[in-house]
């Protein structure tokens, strides 16, 4: 993108692109002294000819899977990623990172693990999230969104009856390198018609998105195709643009984030017929196990980019060991509070976020030597 960005802009062309570059990748980029790599992304986040084409989302430092990461390890995730972040690109760059991308896009829908997951986005400073389809329901009657190409409001309620919400955008079709790769978000788009919003005919928005790399497909097929739609888009009555510039859009038009339809993560509405928001994490245990007897498709492990892909079941040889490392880590912190700027804090916090990447939940204690075998042309998010 730092390649094709400055290219398409000479031309003329209107292009958009979203970057959702982990900490790890970061890091691994930094060790292997890719300073062309550094210099291109530089050029493309902080030349101002480039501002409107170019947005970072931010994520996880070390891409945890929020449904089954500690929550307060999960917010050292968040936060590292901001200072690293920052220390290449700049806090003036890491201001205007307003968006977030899970991980897998891995949304928690364990009440008091959503409602923390939400609260640290927004004390962290994020405006919006990207959900997949399929990990969110409607709280009314638990059905799928209505319309999945308008942006919405998640609302997460805890147990003990504290509320945290969001501007939630709805990523479709599951795992989308083959798709985006061809570009067919645009051609998706080309066929949609505007869509009323609180009075106001809004045109919809198609995001997908895919990793770096799979297979070829992304590297191959996607640098030709996406020259010819960002040519052949920009100007149309279809153009590319980024979720940001698109929410700003509707804030010109006076449309608010509480105008927004509500979404939940998933099955809490079954919970909440059940319970009430501040009845506890005792009466939640309670009601979560009922339902569990009573429909064995019921679960509180979160949803993800497919829907039959658990970030809990099978994995306890992994997540055993991570959560032991995790309350070692806590208590051993608040044993000796060091600095968070010494070396020896730096060096903990980094080996327990890179412990916790979705490698290990994929590939189990074998993620070690994999990720190292994949990093040349695997997942550019390992």
């Amino acid at each position: 993108m730092g390649e094709f960005i400055p290219q398409l802009v000479r031309e003329g062309k209107s292009p958009r692109v979203m970057l959702d570059y982990s900490g790890t990748l970061l890091y691994g980029l930094e060790l292997m002294r890719a300073h062309d790599v550094f210099d291109a992304l530089k050029s493309i986040t902080l030349d101002p000819s480039y501002a409107a084409s170019v947005e970072w989302l931010g994520c996880p430092w070390g891409h945890a899977v929020a449904p089954s990461t500690p929550v307060q390890d999960y917010r050292l995730h968040v936060q590292a990623w901001q200072v690293h972040f920052a220390s290449i690109f700049g806090l003036g760059a890491l201001a205007r990172v307003r968006g977030f991308s899970p991980a897998e896009m891995a949304l928690p829908n364990h009440p008091d693990v959503a409602y923390q997951f939400v609260k640290t986005l927004l004390e962290c400073g994020f405006e919006w999230v990207l959900v997949q389809e399929h990990s969110v329901e409607r709280p009314e009657d638990g059905g799928t969104p209505r319309n999945k190409h308008l942006p919405h409001r998640l609302v997460c309620r805890s147990s003990t009856g504290d509320e945290a919400s969001i501007v939630a955008i709805i990523k479709t079709q599951g795992s989308d390198s083959k798709l985006v790769a061809q570009m067919q978000p645009y051609y998706e788009a080309k066929g949609l018609g505007r869509v009323e919003l609180r009075g106001h005919p809004v045109p919809p928005l198609v995001t997908q998105i895919a990793d770096g790399e799979n297979g070829g497909v992304m590297m191959n097929e996607f640098p030709g195709k996406y020259f010819e739609v960002v040519r052949e888009s920009s100007g149309s009555a279809t153009p590319l643009v980024n979720v940001s510039e698109y929410l700003d859009y509707l804030s010109g038009l006076g449309i608010r984030a509480q105008d927004l339809p509500v979404l939940v993560p998933l099955y809490q509405q079954k919970l909440w017929q059940r319970m009430q928001p501040g009845d506890g994490p005792e009466k939640l245990e309670q009601v979560v196990a009922e339902l569990r007897k009573e429909d064995d498709r019921f679960h509180m492990e979160g949803g993800s980019w497919t829907n039959n892909l658990s970030w809990v079941r099978g994995y306890d040889n992994v997540l055993g060991p991570l959560e032991r490392l995790s309350a070692r880590f806590s208590e051993t912190m608040a044993r000796a509070q060091p600095r968070t700027d010494e070396r020896r804090y730096r060096n903990a916090l980094f080996h327990l976020l890179t412990a916790q990447t979705s490698c290990y939940r994929y590939w189990g204690k074998a993620a070690g030597p994999t990720m190292r075998a994949r990093s040349a042309g695997g997942e550019t998010t390992s």
